[in-house]
């Protein structure tokens, strides 16, 4: 009889303390879960880069001369940030990139003469995804172009 009511008692115990646990690991989860999803919007939410795309792109493709900052090498390789040239001929930049660029050009008042290469195997919305993100980074805002008067412009300058 005694064995039996602690028994009893034991089965009781552990009974709530299981149901305990469960709740208690459904919340742990739950938790976890919504922390998870969270992190997940906030760092979504805190890429500041209007063209995600355009910006891997250009890395690739651009950074090597005009700089991760756009600056470009003083006095050779023109400055794609504030730049007087891109924000006045943001579709000319179509033309460089596809069939690369020779002769001089001015940007901000100074003379560069250094020729650069075509890069051949970017398409017309990838060309199109390079220049909006310059057009929008490192405090330029000079808006952006669309796909189809990329293409216009690409078929002009060939």
């Amino acid at each position: 009889m005694i064995f039996s009511n602690h028994h009893s008692l034991l089965m009781n115990v552990v009974a709530r303390f299981s149901v305990f646990f469960d709740f208690f690991q459904k919340k742990v989860f739950l938790t976890g879960f919504l922390f998870a999803v969270t992190s997940l919007f906030i760092w979504v939410s805190c890429d500041n880069s209007k063209y995600p795309q355009g910006e891997i792109l250009y890395t690739n493709f651009c950074a090597s001369c005009h700089m991760e900052n756009g600056e470009g090498l003083r006095g050779i390789i023109p400055p794609l940030a504030n730049s007087d040239y891109v924000k006045n001929n943001p579709l000319s930049i179509a033309c460089a990139i596809r069939n690369g660029l020779e002769g001089e050009i001015i940007v901000n008042d100074t003379i560069y003469n250094q020729p650069m290469a075509a890069i051949l195997r970017l398409n017309d919305v990838e060309i199109t995804n390079i220049i909006n993100y310059i057009c929008q980074a490192w405090g330029n805002e000079y808006g952006n172009v669309k796909l189809e008067d990329v293409k216009k412009t690409l078929e002009n300058c060939r």
